[in-house]
């Protein structure tokens, strides 16, 4: 399958928030009630958010026949060379395809003194961990999130690069 990886841009933010939302959905099917779900996203990925993500964080999209498919999101790198993989999203019918593994490389190979990406993951989550573990990341700890009123169990990941 034919993609393209790039940086965000603003006019991205719709297709962007219609991915998060999907993907969120069906990742979090009968992990996460779907009130809960649905509140986060409407602040999480909300135009306003969108464009302070856009404006204070790291983004890059992936496209399929100039749809967006999926993107990652980082912070920016602090002391130590640490970032945050805060969220890498795909549409489930574009999982396993290389676009996930592309979208963390560009991460890596374009987000100057990276030097480790840290990521929390729901520890029900089953095809999230299956993911990163296959990258290279460590467990370096779990925990309890209270999320809305919602108890998750997390898993605190590292990948050393």
């Amino acid at each position: 399958m034919e993609f393209t990886i790039r940086p965000m841009q603003k006019e991205d933010i719709k297709q962007v928030q219609q991915v998060a939302k999907t993907s969120w959905h069906t990742t979090y099917e009968g992990i996460i009630p779907y009130e809960i779900q649905e509140g986060f996203l409407k602040i999480a990925y909300s135009d306003e958010m969108m464009q302070a993500r856009l404006e204070q964080s790291i983004i890059f999209v992936s496209e399929v026949k100039g749809k967006i498919v999926g993107f990652a999101n980082f912070s920016p790198v602090k002391g130590g060379g640490e970032t945050e993989l805060g969220a890498i999203y795909l549409f489930s019918e574009y999982q396993g395809k290389g676009i996930g593994t592309a979208l963390l490389n560009e991460g890596i190979k374009n987000i100057a003194g990276v030097k480790a990406i840290f990521i929390n993951v729901e520890k029900e989550n089953k095809i999230g961990k299956i993911f990163y573990k296959a990258k290279g990341f460590e467990v370096v700890a779990e925990f309890d999130d209270n999320f809305d009123g919602h108890l998750l169990k997390t898993v605190r990941m590292v990948l050393n690069v």
